[in-house]
């Protein structure tokens, strides 16, 4: 049998996956590896998120890789479109991507919102309920900052591999179980919001912002730098005596 170092690093990611997924404890976990095989395979991906739809029709985001993630979802939320509402129906479609929110007219309203946060490409690709899920649904959202990415055929083929994965391991660790998925949601939500709270109340202390400015500068500086957001928030609230963020 050949070594696992002779096969294609697609080949190789989903094979540390698979042992991923089976050594799984618990379905934060398990989608916590699908993420990171995602942003390893998918060059164009700079923000991945596993989006739950709940019986309100609602989206929630239990795990994702920068807390954008979950204001991307309350903008389709509050909008009442987007790529992962339309992904995770039970009867809609198997992927959407769009490689130009700013001007997607299935998507009006969320379209030019999220492009104004920075994000111009969206992938969505189901998440498959299985016998012991059927009521949840839900979707594997892969964002890009750039244009015209991520809606090619390689990419849409693999998202929708990885997406099988994820559902795989929904099944695997009894993702049912939402109180714990929305634990785990929460926990975040809370330990993201506090930092960024108090990296918002030094930057309007400092510069004298208001406090939509300074969330904005603080994402544009998380986007340019290349780093989430959260961490960008634990960097100044930990060392604001010596950094200082640049004028826009």
């Amino acid at each position: 049998m050949p070594e696992l170092g002779q096969y294609s690093p697609l080949a190789r990611q989903l094979a540390h996956l698979t042992s991923g997924l089976l050594g799984a404890d618990t379905v934060a976990e398990a989608l916590a590896h699908v993420m990171r095989v995602t942003r390893a395979v998918i060059p164009a991906a700079d923000v991945v998120s596993v989006s739950l739809r709940s019986g309100d029709g609602k989206l929630h985001t239990p795990v994702e890789t920068d807390p954008l993630a979950t204001e991307l979802d309350e903008l389709q939320n509050h909008h009442h479109h987007g790529p992962c509402l339309d992904s995770a129906r039970g009867e809609g479609p198997a992927y959407r991507c769009s490689g130009e929110l700013a001007t997607e007219p299935a998507w009006p309203g969320f379209g030019p919102a999220a492009a104004d946060l920075g994000y111009r490409s969206v992938l969505s690709t189901a998440l498959v309920s299985g016998p012991t899920a059927q009521d949840l649904s839900g979707a594997l959202n892969i964002y890009s900052r750039d244009r015209d990415r991520l809606c090619d055929d390689t990419t849409r083929d693999i998202a929708l591999v990885l997406s099988t994965h994820a559902s795989l391991a929904v099944a695997h660790t009894e993702a049912v179980r939402l109180a714990e998925l929305q634990a785990t949601q929460l926990r975040q939500a809370l330990e993201s919001r506090d930092v960024i709270g108090q990296a918002k109340g030094i930057l309007m202390h400092r510069r004298g912002l208001s406090a939509d400015e300074a969330f904005g500068l603080l994402r544009r500086t998380s986007q340019d730098l290349n780093v989430k957001l959260a961490q960008l928030a634990v960097t100044l609230v930990t060392r604001h005596a010596e950094l200082d963020l640049p004028d826009r």
